[in-house]
C-alpha cells in the first residue's frame, strides 16, 4: 500500500528504527489531548508528512523532533504560530498544511473571518500589530528568502529576537514539509477536499 509516492507504513510491520520514530510521533505531544486533525489513518498508519518521516528514520526522527519543538517548546503564542504555518500553506499551496492547521488555528482562537483572510491573502483587521508583523515576516521569508534591515528591525521590536528566530525556524520547517508533501504527492486523509486545487 502506498501513500502518494512512498509506502504507507503499517505500524505492525515496522523495523525497530522506524518503530522508534513512529512511537515518538504517535505517542508524543501531537497525540496527547484533543486532536484537531487525524494523525493516523487506516490501521494506525501515519497521515500527512509523518508517514514520509519513516522512509529515512535517521533523518525523519530528528525532523519530527524539530517539529515537535516548534509546536510545543517555543515562546511563540499559539495564534502567531498558526498564522505563520497557514501563511506557509497559502504561499506553497499546501493542502495538507492548510487542512491540519486551519483546525489547529481555530482551536488557537483564529476566527472564521481571519482564516478566510489568511487563505485569500486579504487584510485581516482583527489581527494585532504583532500578528501582522508575523504575517509580513513569513511572506518576506517565503518570497524573498530574506528579511531586509528595516523589516528585521521592526520584527525584533514587535516580536523580540528570540521569537523572531523561532519564527524563522518555523517557516523553514513548514516550508520543508510543504516541499515533501508536494514532491511525495502525499494525499489528504480520505474524504478531505483539496483547498488549493
Amino acid at each position: 500500500m502506498t501513500h502518494g509516492r512512498v509506502p504507507w507504513y503499517d505500524p505492525a510491520a515496522l523495523d525497530p528504527e522506524r518503530r522508534a520514530v513512529y512511537d515518538e510521533i504517535a505517542g508524543g505531544p501531537r497525540a496527547a489531548g484533543p486532536q484537531a486533525f487525524r494523525l493516523t489513518g487506516t490501521g494506525g498508519r501515519l497521515e500527512g508528512p509523518f508517514n514520509a518521516m519513516l522512509t529515512a528514520p535517521g533523518v525523519g526522527g530528528p525532523l519530527q523532533r524539530l517539529g515537535s519543538a516548534i509546536r510545543y517548546a517555543t515562546a511563540l503564542p499559539a495564534r502567531w504560530r498558526e498564522i505563520a504555518i497557514l501563511e506557509v500553506a497559502v504561499v506553497r499551496h499546501s493542502d495538507f498544511e492548510w487542512y491540519a492547521h486551519e483546525r489547529v488555528g481555530r482551536a488557537a482562537g483564529l476566527t472564521e473571518e481571519e482564516l478566510t483572510a489568511l487563505r485569500s491573502g486579504a487584510d485581516a483587521p482583527s489581527l494585532t500589530s504583532a500578528e501582522r508583523t508575523v504575517r509580513a515576516v513569513c511572506r518576506a521569508l517565503l518570497t524573498d528568502r530574506d528579511l531586509d534591515d528595516e523589516p528585521y528591525t521592526r520584527a525584533t521590536a514587535d516580536l523580540g529576537t528570540e521569537r523572531l528566530y523561532e519564527l524563522l525556524v518555523l517557516v523553514g520547517y513548514y516550508d520543508l514539509l510543504a516541499l515533501s508533501l508536494r514532491t511525495l504527492r502525499t494525499p489528504l486523509p480520505a474524504g478531505e477536499p483539496p483547498v488549493f486545487g
